[in-house]
């Protein structure tokens, strides 16, 4: 996930590369040194827009001191990731085609029973700033379903909020939320064109996604798009005709998502190594014509980052149910946000499991290890 340009880093560099394998990893270095080039990507990208400018430098400020704090309790001997990944519904009014969460049963028409009340997630973004978590990812099901969520969220300053939306529901009052409150990141999805998008989500989505890029433009709100990233969509989502026109529609952000096969009739349309390596040589390119934009892979190079880093590593999930999950691809729980605290979910006996037991470093063909290896997450369980 946190790919990093060569503009800022130079990993990218074969002899520092290698010079730095002969030193011992620091994932938290890493991690706290990702997050500081995507926080002067943003600056860079905003540096037309002085009200987005203005919160991207109050929020590197708070950033830092979010960086100090988990290397505080890294001493004590602690690993807190940067990064949370928030499930707040199961809901969702689309029925887009090969989705994973609906295969899994983790998206659903209606929303469970067992929801977390908004006084819980305020809890748990609370309990994230105390720690140093300075970015929660927002999703669902489709995250703005949960309005009293998200208006919560927005009191947060600290922490920055991307809002992983299928964009249909942006309406007046979100788009004002959206203005006032610049720690609420909309991520818009797009497949590519406009009939690769309605062919996965359904007719008429393209013209609305549009309408809401022309309003959060007009406002100079900055927002991103994701893009699940498939063998049939990888030239066309990196291609010159498609980015010069999202980035004319005012996206300053765009993250590449690999598509995690939903069964195993859809493994078929999972990019292969050859592909990934492409994108990744794209993203190099990307980086550098586009010095206004960020590009974002997830899962991305995990040999980069020594494995895997769900499970707490770098990040974790938390369902709509309170559950904590390794990963939104990973969705096994033995712990609950409902009975205790963030910092006590990250110590899950599935999470220690799953580190000590090195899995998450383990080769693996796809993009994803752990869901080519969920039945020996399944068995963690046990």
């Amino acid at each position: 996930m946190l790919k990093k340009s060569h503009k800022y880093i130079s990993r990218n560099n074969p002899s520092e590369r290698a010079k730095g394998m002969n030193q011992e990893f620091n994932l938290n270095e890493y991690l706290s040194e990702g997050i500081d080039n995507i926080v002067k990507g943003a600056f860079q990208a905003t540096l037309t827009n002085p009200r987005e400018s203005a919160f991207i430098a109050k929020f590197s400020i708070d950033s830092k001191k979010a960086a100090s704090l988990r290397k505080k309790i890294e001493m004590e001997g602690e690993h807190i990731p940067p990064f949370l990944i928030a499930s707040i519904t199961s809901k969702c009014n689309l029925h887009c085609k090969g989705c994973y969460a609906r295969a899994n049963h983790t998206c659903i028409d209606t929303d469970m029973e067992d929801l977390l009340e908004v006084s819980d997630w305020e809890a748990v973004f609370f309990q994230a700033a105390q720690i140093g978590i300075s970015f929660i990812l927002i999703a669902g099901g489709e995250p703005l379903m949960r309005r009293d969520v998200i208006r919560t969220a927005a009191d947060f300053k600290n922490i920055l909020f991307p809002i992983f939306t299928n964009g249909t529901i942006i309406d007046r009052e979100y788009l004002q939320l959206f203005h006032q409150n610049r720690n609420l990141l909309p991520v818009l999805s797009l497949e590519g064109d406009e009939k690769t998008t309605e062919e996965r989500r359904g007719e008429g989505v393209a013209q609305v996604l549009a309408v809401a890029m022309a309003s959060m433009k007009k406002k100079g709100i900055f927002y991103g798009v994701s893009i699940t990233v498939t063998k049939n969509n990888l030239k066309m989502v990196t291609e010159e005709n498609f980015l010069k026109s999202i980035c004319e529609s005012g996206c300053k952000l765009v993250f590449y998502i690999e598509y995690v096969p939903a069964d195993e009739k859809s493994v078929e349309i999972a990019p292969t190594e050859e592909e990934r390596s492409y994108l990744e040589q794209k993203l190099l390119e990307l980086r550098v014509k586009y010095s206004d934009m960020i590009f974002i892979s997830f899962p991305g190079d995990e040999k980069g980052t020594g494995g895997c880093l769900a499970a707490g590593r770098g990040f974790f999930h938390i369902n709509p149910a309170g559950g904590a999950e390794p990963c939104p691809f990973s969705p096994y729980s033995d712990s609950s946000l409902k009975t205790m605290s963030l910092r006590d979910a990250l110590k899950s006996p599935l999470f220690r499991k799953l580190k000590d037991s090195q899995l998450l470093k383990s080769e693996h063909t796809g993009g994803c290890v752990l869901f080519e290896q969920r039945e020996s997450v399944k068995d963690f369980l046990n």
